[in-house]
């Protein structure tokens, strides 16, 4: 339920009553107000805003996760006495009920500090999915089109992801032209690991087939400069699609496809946690790797 401007009138988080208290809840007093902070954590933040209908989820609290890095980086210039995380708490009546951030609380510094701030792997997940397939596609296009760095992607094919979102390619393209790197790895078709799978899953669209169709999808983007495309021979364990401080991941079950494995939606929060242990993976995988000469 939501009212004419967009926003929720059945949830409030703690940031919308912050707001509300600075005269800031509508979102063009807002925006000039994230310009002036943004002015002193990062000139080039300024600008970079939320816009109309993202600001409104923001004080509903409708987020799979929290912002985006440099959204977080101001908020907390605007909000030094609370963290991004208590920002986007369901606001419960009263402030008290909100406890002061784990660094500032007396007697805490140093290692002691730094360890309460640590990742315990459980913050960092968004969401689990017991199918893929039961991720919504709008979500999948969400990640591809609000990544402007990194964009990496790691599987068998990669074939699901061109067939179910036509416009992919000329998403990419454009991503590349506008300086994000997009790295993609898919199973070199005469590895032994190929045949394996297939006589594993016994589909009926082999990988092999599939691995061809994607290469045919992808060879558009075979000039741009920010497009890299390579083959794995690896045992693959898991699928893993990284979107900028987000990411998806894939295992592999025996005798099951990809789209019938489950997935689980992360956020990164610490260099210890299960992002950056996937984002580990992948790296290690794709020093493996070796380019693919023909598109």
């Amino acid at each position: 339920m939501t009212s004419g401007n967009g926003e929720s009138s059945v949830r409030s988080t703690l940031l919308k009553v912050l707001l509300k208290q600075k005269h800031l809840q509508a979102h063009s007093a807002f925006k000039r107000e994230y310009d002036k902070v943004a002015a002193k954590v990062d000139r080039e933040l300024v600008g970079r805003g939320p816009a109309k209908a993202q600001f409104y989820r923001w004080l509903s609290g409708d987020l799979t996760g929290l912002p985006y890095p440099h959204h977080c980086r101001v908020l907390e210039a605007m909000f030094p006495d609370w963290s991004v995380e208590q920002l986007f708490q369901p606001y419960t009546g009263s402030l008290e009920f909100f406890p002061e951030p784990a660094a500032s609380r007396p007697g805490m510094a140093g290692r002691e500090a730094e360890a309460v701030q640590m990742s315990n792997g459980t913050d960092e997940i968004v969401g689990t999915y017991p199918y893929r397939s039961r991720f919504p596609s709008e979500k999948w296009w969400e990640l591809f089109s609000n990544a402007t760095e990194h964009i990496d992607l790691l599987g068998y094919t990669l074939y699901f992801l061109p067939l179910e979102h036509p416009g992919l390619v000329d998403l990419l393209r454009k991503k590349c032209e506008s300086g994000c790197v997009v790295r993609a790895a898919i199973a070199d078709p005469e590895s032994s690991h190929v045949a394996y799978r297939d006589s594993e899953e016994k589909q009926p669209i082999t990988l092999v087939v599939r691995i061809h169709s994607t290469l045919q999808h992808f060879a558009p983007l075979a000039d741009c400069e920010n497009f890299q495309f390579r083959y794995q021979d690896i045992p693959l364990y898991n699928s893993v699609f990284r979107f900028d401080d987000q990411m998806l991941v894939t295992p592999h079950l025996f005798a099951t496809p990809g789209s019938a494995a489950p997935l689980m939606h992360l956020r990164h929060r610490s260099d210890e946690g299960l992002f950056s242990r996937f984002m580990d993976h992948f790296e290690s995988v794709w020093t493996t790797t070796k380019a693919i000469e023909r598109l």
